[in-house]
């Protein structure tokens, strides 16, 4: 079964850091693009950040530059979005997904994980 598993979600404080990751099963993840989205209640998901699967190229939303970034780990089949300097307005549900070719847009996007809560707050 090709599954897609995020982790590494938690309740931080403003300043702090978390380590995502997101591991996959069933297939590599050589192949693929993977991007990391976030969906904040009450708002549209959107996308933070990308690695492309051929020359590791990466794509940052504009909100999220300088404090995230993104890395991939073949051997152990796995894409990590480290993330820094958090913010209140980073609170979100973060998914990553695999694509062939990495996009700020959900379309193109093939299997997706079921999400890790981010919360950031005092």
């Amino acid at each position: 079964q090709l599954q897609l598993v995020e982790s590494g979600g938690g309740l931080v404080q403003p300043g702090g850091s978390l380590r995502l990751s997101c591991a996959a099963s069933g297939f590599t993840l050589d192949y693929y693009a993977i991007g990391w989205f976030r969906q904040a209640p009450g708002k549209e998901r959107e996308g933070v950040s990308c690695i492309s699967s051929s020359d590791g190229s990466t794509y940052y939303a504009d909100s999220v530059k300088g404090r995230f970034t993104i890395s991939r780990d073949n051997a152990k089949n796995t894409v990590y979005l480290q993330m820094n300097s958090l913010k209140p307005e980073d609170t979100a549900v973060y998914y990553c997904a695999t694509s062939y070719v990495c996009s700020p847009y959900e379309y193109g996007y093939d299997y997706w994980g079921q999400g890790t809560q981010v919360t950031v707050s005092s």
